[in-house]
């Protein structure tokens, strides 16, 4: 395997990366409800939101190891939730915030404050909009809500500077 490519100050990333049905399936209501011009990246559910560079090969390393020889972790989509401003997809999965519990306490003294606090794995399909906007789109979509497996098929880094995530590596579950 190559090493992790080079952070050149770029802070990191981590996501989970979605089945091919179910991240469709998120994807076009993001793209649906999402306000097109700030709509830079396709639907995705952050682990970490900002790793420090130092921290890649590490990182790496550990990311590695949480899913090599590992089945996908079950997940299941089971509720929609306001954001004020916005609305979310909620996901469980115990699984998946037990790998996320190991990697933020092998990392407790790098993490951000955002990073620290507590985790709600979420996928934001609209964000920014008038709060009214918001909660009529979750009264229309609660009215069919069910919840729903999610297919977790690996996890992802990334480095952010400024736009859309640049992808450093994705490292895959069985299955």
């Amino acid at each position: 395997m190559a090493p992790p490519k080079d952070a050149g100050g770029a802070p990191i990333i981590v996501s989970a990366l979605f089945g091919k049905a179910d991240f469709t399936w998120l994807d076009g209501l993001r793209r649906a409800h999402f306000p097109p011009k700030r709509n830079v990246l396709a639907a995705h559910l952050t682990l970490f939101h900002h790793l420090p560079p130092s921290l890649a090969g590490e990182l790496d390393g550990r990311l590695r190891r949480a899913t090599a020889h590992v089945p996908r972790p079950p997940a299941i989509v089971d509720r929609l939730f306001s954001l004020g401003r916005g609305l979310a997809v909620g996901i469980r999965s115990e699984a998946l915030m037990a790998i996320r519990a190991d990697l933020a306490a092998a990392f407790a003294g790098c993490l951000t404050p955002q990073d620290s606090g507590g985790w709600r794995p979420h996928v934001t399909i609209q964000n920014k909009v008038a709060p009214a906007e918001a909660k009529a789109l979750l009264a229309a979509l609660s009215a069919g809500f069910m919840p729903r497996p999610l297919a977790i098929t690996g996890l992802a880094s990334y480095h952010y500077r400024g736009g859309p995530w640049e992808l450093i590596h994705r490292y895959m579950f069985l299955g």
